[in-house]
């Protein structure tokens, strides 16, 4: 059955009304609005209401956004998936507003800040807006109450939260805007904010609508995640007396990986449960066959935090052991080059199981790292990526020999051989895989020793694609047709660390040398170009001996 979905637009005397009882839920992040965006909407309003020359229902109307709730259509009740932010600024705002009011005007805007129980209407005392739990008192007492924000200004701000920072921050500044105002331009302004301020109010029942439609509606991916509903359903599911312990070990792993890289955590718990693409959204995996299958305090403790330790020493490069962790660490920051993350998954899971095993840490990884080069040479499409990547998975848990020669992790030897041929073919025509494959092969003639930390590298041929008329490459290639089987192969290719000079790409070869492949009067910083300075011409026979040189050590890196 079709989930309802209701979207209304509604001023902001409708919205804060006994038809909704606003909570922050628990999965819900901090308030986080600062006075830089709590001053833009104050100018905002401002600026649409105008000076006072004309009636406040002419005044230009101001569209505050979407919120998205969580909400029956028979009860005000409203769990908010988006908008807490702009909620709880403009609760802020009227607040101020009736400190500022003499009592009579004080007293209208209560109304929309506090619900009055009518016993014949079947409703009770209530604030419209809860905050998550961690600050409903405060805000119940230093904005919402009569007389709080007396005493929330008398704080001592050291002594607060971020969240609770940033309500006292913002609601110093609405005090001290508004304050210069006169009772009758504050009224005016009252009256515009309740009457031409809107909000579209999307309504779900359902959580995982919700969601999607919090998704659709902030693709940018601004105060939401996935991973905050899943902490409310995970976190909300232990007894209370822990709940504290396992959202602090939650929030602590979110805080050392960061909110992106936290997120992308999910979708790789995901990947090794499920070993397969999606099928549900990863909210309803989570929920209906992930979760149910182990108690919730497990979760945290033997899936979120080795996995989200794994996943930040994978994303950083930074594995730290007496032994081989500059070689592990050299692995990973290949593997981080590679233009996917479907090998994240299996990596997290194996370095989950060994982290403390330093010497099959560096046999994984460097046989990843060859099979993930591997499918990028031959770029593998995502079905065949996740497809051989499962399989990887399955075979870790079940503890099968990873290096037996059928195992998913090693290369077959038709694979082999199709890499091979594409490394000895046309490698600059591949644009995704040469600058790759370019850097893997210098790494290794600088012995390891290269750092490539440079804003702009680029490949380069150093017999031109199309070579000037009278120029020496003509003499050295007169034939167009095997001119054109050199071009484009690695023996003639370079790195350069700058962007690419359309004039300089013709020059004969000695001026490209002094002009083209230095750099400040220094040679350009890849072993791969310093070779081409050493040569007096580049021939047909240069060529060849450097593709066989490079092909070899291509084949030694990748075992091939």
């Amino acid at each position: 059955m079709p989930v309802a979905i209701h979207a209304t637009e509604k001023a902001l005397l409708k919205v804060f009304s006994n038809d909704f009882a606003f909570s922050i839920p628990a999965y819900q992040r901090p308030y986080a609005w600062t006075k830089d965006q709590a001053s833009e909407l104050l100018t905002d309003l401002l600026s649409f209401l105008g000076d006072g020359s004309e009636a406040v229902t002419d005044a230009n109307p101001y569209f505050l956004g979407s919120i998205v709730l969580i909400k029956s259509e028979d009860a005000p009740k409203a769990d908010v998936v988006d908008g807490q932010q702009r909620l709880t600024t403009i609760t802020i705002l009227l607040s101020v507003l009736r400190s500022l009011f003499s009592e009579k005007n004080a007293s209208r805007l209560t109304k929309y800040i506090y619900q009055e129980g009518d016993e014949f209407e079947g409703t009770y005392d209530c604030y419209r807006l809860k905050l998550r739990e961690r600050d409903e008192d405060f805000f119940r007492s230093y904005v919402q109450c009569e007389n709080g924000l007396d005493k929330l200004c008398k704080l001592d701000t050291f002594q607060l939260s971020d969240s609770q920072k940033n309500i006292k921050a913002n609601a110093s500044y609405f005090l001290e805007q508004l304050g210069q105002l006169s009772e009758q331009q504050r009224s005016r302004f009252s009256q515009y904010l309740m009457t031409c301020c809107f909000l579209v109010v999307v309504s779900t029942p359902d959580l995982d609508s919700a969601y999607r439609i919090f998704s659709i509606l902030n693709a940018r991916g601004l105060d939401l995640s996935l991973s905050d509903f899943l902490k409310s359903e995970v976190i909300g599911s232990i007894p209370p007396s822990q709940q504290e312990k396992y959202t602090k070990i939650w929030e602590t792993e979110e805080e050392d990986l960061g909110r992106e890289k936290f997120q992308e955590l999910f979708a790789h718990i995901r990947m090794i449960d499920r070993k397969a693409k999606p099928r549900k959204t990863t909210l309803k995996e989570f929920r209906e066959d992930i979760l149910p299958k182990i108690e919730p305090q497990k979760f945290i403790e033997e899936v979120l935090k080795p996995y989200s330790d794994a996943l930040e020493i994978i994303n950083t490069a930074n594995y730290r052991s007496d032994k081989d962790a500059e070689m592990i660490n050299s692995l990973l920051r290949w593997l981080n080059q590679i233009d996917n993350f479907d090998w994240i998954p299996p990596a997290i899971l194996y370095f989950s199981k060994n982290s403390h095993a330093p010497d099959k840490l560096k046999q994984f990884f460097t046989d990843i790292e060859r099979l993930a080069a591997g499918l990028f040479i031959l770029r593998a499409d995502i079905n065949d990526r996740i497809g051989r990547y499962a399989k990887l998975l399955a075979a870790i848990e079940e503890n099968v020999d990873l290096y037996a020669l059928e195992s998913p992790l090693q290369l077959t030897p038709q694979e082999i051989n199709r890499i091979i041929k594409t490394l000895d073919g046309d490698l600059y025509q591949i644009k995704r895989i040469r600058q790759y494959v370019l850097l893997r092969l210098d790494s290794t003639l600088s012995q390891g020793e290269a750092t490539y930390d440079y804003p702009v590298i680029t490949v380069e041929h150093v017999l031109p694609q199309n070579p000037s008329e009278g120029s020496i490459w003509l003499e050295w290639f007169p034939n167009d047709e095997e001119r054109i089987q050199y071009v484009h192969r690695i023996g003639n290719l370079v790195l350069l660390s700058r962007k690419k000079n359309a004039e300089a790409q013709n020059y004969d070869f000695d001026k490209k040398k002094k002009k083209y492949f230095v750099s400040n009067t220094s040679i350009v910083p890849f072993v791969l170009t310093t070779q081409v300075l050493q040569q007096s011409e580049w021939t047909p026979a240069v060529i060849e001996q450097r593709q066989e040189d490079s092909l070899q050590s291509l084949r030694k890196i990748w075992r091939l």
